[in-house]
């Protein structure tokens, strides 16, 4: 199979298994097994491209030309790269966690969730590897409106008004925003490929620019920086394997990549750091990253303080993009993945409790790691690696944003990544050690509490040693991370 038949096929095989999940809606097991198939084999795709790119073959093709230069294609590149590899290695992950979720919390629907997730992503690999602007756009939009059934599948009231919310919010800004600047820089430069250095040096005055740059900062909503960030906590209502692939597979991966990749290959890091008129956006990811972390240690249900945590994280990575120079682009490349395997652990230890035991709120996990030992162990190691302690894989893409931090001459932002940190320690190392350390409720130690079925169990222990596993070896995740820039 050659690169460009693998290309290809990235988008077309997920988009077969959602065919096939419905059609065997009525068995379960063939069902499930095609949605692992599928996955394990999408990720087999993405390895083999992984090993050509190693090779020096960076494939390209044409799907479709919509208008002269203005195609729908796919390239690989560096940070698409990075990004592929972490989210169907993940999807295979969430695939396993959630029959066993699904399965045990006796969800609805199940059909009609797997058929979404596989949609989302082949909207997801689309993104990884569009070649020009316009064909992220499309997949952008694709991944809005495949994982809205998905956020709503409950179908209570509270979920239709999350639904509502999720769309406004994301149609909205990327409507009303991105598409704005998309068309501008159509007519500035008459072409939306993704070029190394970028396409808009000297076309337009540092003012245009500036405006430009933050209309794609704050259009590409799925990165829910401040005050475009409600949809994601209000998002929280669906079931928690949903929680997983917003987090951490596709959606809000899928926004800060679009972010980094449209200041590497639009704008070039050189534009940005030259132009004056882009730096307040410095301040606005600073201050996302310290309220959305404070407004996390005020929440008491689980879900909802990591929801914040996620908002926090992600100002991380367009941190990262608008320092504009090497290190921070490292750092934030690398944080997409580190913060994938921290968050998605968190969110899989969440589900697992809720099944087991039907809490939802902090306040209730006292001595719950008697029971749940494996789960709690996890929760920890995955709160050392978001927090960026070592020898958790987090570490590297905050050394490397700080560096950058640092590289810029901003001292009042690497300040902001070390109290940030404090933060992370204030919200998540006390639900460990309530766990751990305090003794269960009187009512509730007779109650016969178990670890969540050994699907979930599974998931949650391959994530968990996964942020281990990334301390030891970054290697790869850097390698692809420096390509994007000139060191």
């Amino acid at each position: 199979m050659t690169p460009v038949t693998s290309l290809w096929l990235t988008l077309a095989l997920p988009l077969v298994g959602a065919a096939l999940i419905v059609l065997l809606d009525r068995r379960p097991n063939q069902r499930e097994a095609v949605t692992l198939l599928t996955a394990g084999l999408l990720f087999g795709l993405v390895v083999r491209l992984w090993f050509a790119a190693r090779a020096g073959e960076w494939p390209a093709l044409v799907l479709v030309e919509t208008l002269p230069g203005l195609p729908l294609a796919l390239k690989v590149e560096p940070l698409g790269m990075l990004f592929a590899l972490v989210a169907s290695l993940l999807w295979i992950v969430t695939s396993l966690y959630s029959i066993g979720y699904m399965r045990a919390h006796h969800e609805k629907n199940q059909t009609r969730f797997y058929a979404a997730f596989a949609v989302a992503l082949a909207s997801t690999m689309g993104v990884a590897f569009a070649a020009n602007m316009f064909t992220l756009f499309v997949c952008y939009e694709v991944l809005t409106l495949s994982t809205y059934p998905l956020v709503t599948h409950s179908g209570t009231e509270e979920a239709r008004r999350a639904g509502r919310v999720y769309l406004g919010l994301l149609l909205g800004t990327s409507i009303g925003l991105q598409l704005l600047a998309i068309i501008w820089t159509w007519a500035l430069v008459g072409t939306l490929d993704f070029r190394q250095g970028g396409i808009l040096a000297d076309v337009a005055s540092p003012t245009v620019i500036g405006v430009l740059y933050a209309l794609y900062v704050f259009g590409i909503g799925k990165a829910a920086l401040m005050p475009f960030h409600r949809w994601l906590p209000a998002a929280m209502v669906a079931p928690t394997p949903v929680s997983a692939l917003l987090h951490a597979v596709a959606v809000v991966k899928a926004g800060v990549f679009t972010i980094l990749k449209v200041s590497v290959y639009l704008f070039g890091i050189d534009l940005i750091a030259g132009n004056g008129t882009t730096g307040w956006l410095l301040y606005v990811a600073g201050a996302t990253i310290l309220v959305a972390s404070l407004v996390a240690m005020a929440q008491d249900n689980l879900k909802a303080r990591l929801a914040y945590s996620t908002v926090s994280q992600l100002g991380y990575v367009v941190l990262g993009a608008v320092l504009a120079n090497a290190w921070g682009v490292i750092g934030g490349a690398m944080h997409i993945a580190m913060h994938a395997f921290g968050k998605i652990t968190l969110f899989f230890c969440a589900g697992a409790i809720l099944v087991a035991t039907h809490k939802t709120e902090v306040s209730q996990m006292r001595g719950l790691g008697r029971a749940m030992p494996i789960t709690m162990g996890a929760f920890f190691i995955a709160s050392l690696s978001i927090i960026g302690l070592p020898p958790m894989g987090g570490l590297w893409s905050k050394w490397y944003l700080a560096l950058g931090t640092l590289d810029a001459g901003q001292l009042a932002l690497l300040a902001v990544l070390m109290v940030s940190s404090l933060l992370n320690i204030a919200y998540l190392l006390p639900i460990p050690i309530r766990a751990f350390f305090l003794e269960p409720e009187p009512n509730e130690r007779s109650k016969g509490i178990r670890e969540a079925p050994l699907p979930c169990l599974a998931a949650i222990v391959f994530t968990a040693l996964a942020c281990l596993a990334l301390f030891f070896y970054p290697e790869p995740l850097y390698e692809l991370a420096s390509m994007l820039v000139i060191l």
